[in-house]
């Protein structure tokens, strides 16, 4: 059976560790076809030969995900969700202000996802689908626009096949782009207290994305992250009060790939607390949540 966009595959030489789908072919008059692949679950981007690949079943898919979905289970339960607009301290005349969130994805389906995670959260968050090469073009205009506290730049990215010098930013797929996106946002707002920058996506390259200006990156160990794995680490920084602390160790207890995955620097709450009670609802024109 031939393989076409949108079709869910494994690669036979990793054993199918990873379910991907299929994004974009190219014809290669020597090579024959070759299959550009966005995971699934994971922010990993991959391409391989049409003879590497084995078309997944809608069976094995859904299992997949219920895999993922038991370990962010485990995470989610450490949390208390809140709702948007600031949640009332029981018995008190107080009420809480999460820190605003603007989030680029590469992925258009892992935002919506990532959308609703904020949501549940009660995290005010603006979401764009931006392809990862597209991102540093609009970074200042956004920044300019959402005046975020917390800035997540994220998508898909993977280490070139054969590539031997981990440090060189020319082995990665899409490393370049998140560090040129912190650039970017660090002209906007260098303070580390005032913006906080998650970047980077599977196994980018989590020393330069740091030294570019990112509180947290991924992937230390240039391991696969999951696809709400930014989030997790955004939403601990959103919900910490201004007067705490977040630890890298902190973070890694949210997510599903661990200290491996993201690491970074001890990064001050972006949580508010307010009095008296808001009594009356104030809305406002405005995109947040827009994809």
């Amino acid at each position: 059976m031939a393989i076409k966009l949108g079709d869910y595959v494994g690669r036979k030489s990793y054993g199918c560790d990873v379910i991907f789908k299929v994004c974009d072919i190219e014809e290669n008059r020597d090579e024959g076809r070759r299959f550009l692949l966005r995971g699934v679950n994971v922010r990993l981007l991959a391409d391989s030969p049409e003879t590497d690949l084995i078309v997944l079943s809608e069976k094995e898919v859904a299992q997949d995900r219920e895999v993922f979905a038991r370990k962010l289970e485990t995470s989610s339960k450490s949390r208390k969700t809140k709702k948007r607009g600031g949640l009332s301290r029981q018995g008190s005349n107080k009420f809480v202000r999460p820190g605003r969130v603007l989030h680029l994805d590469g992925d258009g389906e892992y935002l919506k996802l990532c959308l609703k995670e904020y949501e549940n959260m009660g995290i005010e968050a603006f979401g764009y689908d931006l392809r990862e090469q597209e991102q540093p073009k609009y970074i200042k205009t956004l920044l300019q626009k959402i005046k975020p506290d917390i800035l997540v730049i994220t998508g898909h990215d993977g280490l070139l096949k054969d590539s031997k010098d981990l440090a060189d930013i020319k082995s990665y797929r899409n490393s370049g782009s998140f560090i040129q996106s912190v650039k970017e946002a660090r002209e906007v707002q260098p303070s580390l207290d005032e913006l906080v920058i998650i970047a980077g996506a599977c196994q980018s390259h989590y020393e330069a994305i740091l030294k570019a200006g990112a509180n947290f990156a991924s992937s230390p160990d240039r391991i696969l992250i999951h696809a709400l794995d930014p989030v997790k680490a955004c939403g601990k920084v959103a919900l910490t009060p201004i007067d705490k602390i977040v630890s890298p160790e902190e973070i890694s207890k949210l997510t599903v790939s661990g200290i491996d995955g993201i690491g970074g620097l001890q990064t001050r709450g972006k949580l508010r607390d307010g009095a008296p009670k808001p009594r009356y609802n104030y809305k406002q024109g405005g995109d947040a949540n827009a994809v």
